[in-house]
C-alpha cells in the first residue's frame, strides 16, 4: 500500500492508497481487488478487503465503501452499513473514531482528507463527472458541517490516470470550455484529428485549490503506466479484457 506523508504524520490518523499487490485473487483480477462491483469471485474480493481493513485497524464490517456513481453527492458515515445498504454516492465523511471510509477507482482521482485537530476525515471518488459537477467542493463543506475547517483540511490525490494516457473527444473539451473558457489549460493535442489529452490530475488539483485548501498533496502516479501496481479501466478496454480489479483508498480516525 501507498502513504501520504502528509497523511502519516497526522496523529490518530491512518490510511492506505492500496494498490493491486498483496491479495488474493486472479487472472485479470490479481492480487488485491477491492471491488464489490467486479465480476471477481466474492470471497476473494472479501478476503482482500479483509486484509485492508486490518491494515487500517478496523474490523472487516468497517471498511465503508459507497456505490459510486460519478456524482458529487456525500454522505456522512455515522455506523457501518451492509453491502446492501451502500449509499449511492461518492463521498463519504465521517468523524467517527475506527471507521475506515473510502472509495474504489481504476483510473479516477482517489481523495483522501483530514482535519486532525477536528478529527474528522473523508474519501472522495473523483473522475471527471464528479470533479466537474463538484463532489470535491461538496466534501469540503460536509466536512466543515462536523467542524472541520478548510484552512487545517490535508487533501492527497492517490493514483490517477495521467495526462498523457487519457485522450478524449471534441464533446469531452466542448463540456469543459462550455463551462469554463479557462479550462482549456487542462487539454493539449492529440495525435488524433479532433481529440485532445486530458489533465484530470490538473484539473482535480484547481478544484481542490478553488475549494480554498492549501494543504494538497499529489502522489503523481498514473494507473494506466504501471500495470504491475495498478489497475486500470483504460487499459482493460483497451485489451479488449473483460473486466477489471477496483483499487481502495481510504482513512480512518483511531480512538
Amino acid at each position: 500500500m501507498l502513504q501520504a506523508p502528509s497523511l502519516s504524520k497526522l496523529a490518530r490518523i491512518r490510511h492506505a492508497f492500496f494498490t493491486r499487490e498483496g491479495g488474493v485473487s486472479e487472472g485479470i483480477y490479481a492480487s488485491l481487488n477491492g471491488g464489490v462491483g467486479s465480476n471477481d469471485a466474492p470471497d476473494k474480493v472479501a478476503e482482500n478487503r479483509n486484509r485492508m481493513a486490518s491494515a487500517l485497524g478496523v474490523t472487516p464490517d468497517r471498511l465503508l465503501t459507497p456505490y459510486q456513481i460519478h456524482s458529487p453527492d456525500v454522505v456522512i458515515a455515522d455506523e457501518a452499513w451492509t453491502h446492501e445498504m451502500r449509499p449511492r454516492v461518492d463521498a463519504i465523511v465521517t468523524r467517527r473514531p475506527r471507521l475506515a471510509i473510502g472509495v474504489s477507482t481504476a483510473d479516477c482521482g482517489p481523495l483522501l482528507f483530514a482535519d486532525q485537530e477536528a478529527g474528522v476525515i473523508g474519501a472522495a471518488h473523483a473522475g471527471w463527472r464528479g470533479a466537474f459537477t463538484g463532489v470535491i467542493e461538496a466534501t469540503v463543506a460536509a466536512m466543515e458541517k462536523l467542524g472541520a475547517k478548510r484552512t487545517r483540511i490535508a487533501v492527497v490525490l492517490g493514483p490517477t490516470i495521467r495526462q498523457p494516457n487519457y485522450e478524449v473527444g471534441p464533446e469531452f473539451v466542448e463540456r469543459f470550455l462550455a463551462a469554463d473558457a479557462g479550462n482549456a489549460r487542462f487539454f493539449m493535442p492529440s495525435e488524433r484529428p479532433g481529440h485532445a489529452m486530458f489533465d484530470l490530475t490538473g484539473y482535480i488539483a484547481a478544484r481542490v485549490q478553488r475549494a480554498e485548501i492549501e494543504n494538497f498533496d499529489d502522489l503523481g502516479l498514473c494507473t494506466y503506466a504501471d500495470p504491475a501496481r495498478f489497475y486500470s479501466y483504460r487499459r482493460m478496454t483497451q485489451r479488449g479484457e473483460a473486466d477489471y480489479g477496483r483499487h481502495i483508498s481510504a482513512i480512518a480516525l483511531g480512538e
